[in-house]
């Protein structure tokens, strides 16, 4: 993880400072250069169970906001990897590529994608990106996945 301030909520900590998307459980994070990087909050990565693969599209493909810039495999979970995001996909981690078990080991401090957003000030009002919406957020989604059996309580 990044040396930011954290949000706690209950036994997980987000990086304060992200975006969250609410239906794919993935995190932006802008970085200096304008892109930004994704990768699972610590749900998503708990509900897919262990990840033992994933693949990206090409770099230099466009991705739209709720499309596919990949897929993954996990223990309960096989399937598309939905952006958060539209633009150029520009950079992938190779060290989740190499290793997808990182995602499950660090999901905050792990990336997969880097992407060039073209429509990220209008889509950023469609993630949580204040601290307050986050917590409840999280907290709410936490309660809802133990109560269906996804999350040991």
């Amino acid at each position: 993880m990044s040396n930011q301030r954290r949000i706690s909520v209950g036994s997980y900590e987000l990086e304060a400072g992200r975006c969250y998307d609410r239906e794919t459980h993935l995190w932006i994070e802008q970085q200096s250069d304008g892109r930004v990087r994704c990768g699972f909050d610590p749900l998503g990565a708990e509900t897919s169970g262990d990840i033992v693969a994933v693949s990206f599209e090409p770099l230099g493909n466009m991705v739209e906001r709720g499309g596919s810039f990949g897929s993954l495999e996990a223990a309960k979970f096989v399937g598309p990897l939905l952006t958060p995001v539209s633009g150029t996909l520009e950079a992938y981690n190779d060290d989740v590529l190499a290793n997808p078990a990182l995602l499950n080991a660090d999901p905050q401090g792990q990336w997969m994608v880097e992407i060039a957003p073209d429509a990220l000030d209008r889509e950023r009002a469609l993630l949580l990106c204040d601290e307050d919406e986050i917590r409840e957020w999280f907290l709410n989604e936490r309660k809802k996945l133990e109560q269906e059996g996804m999350l040991a309580t």
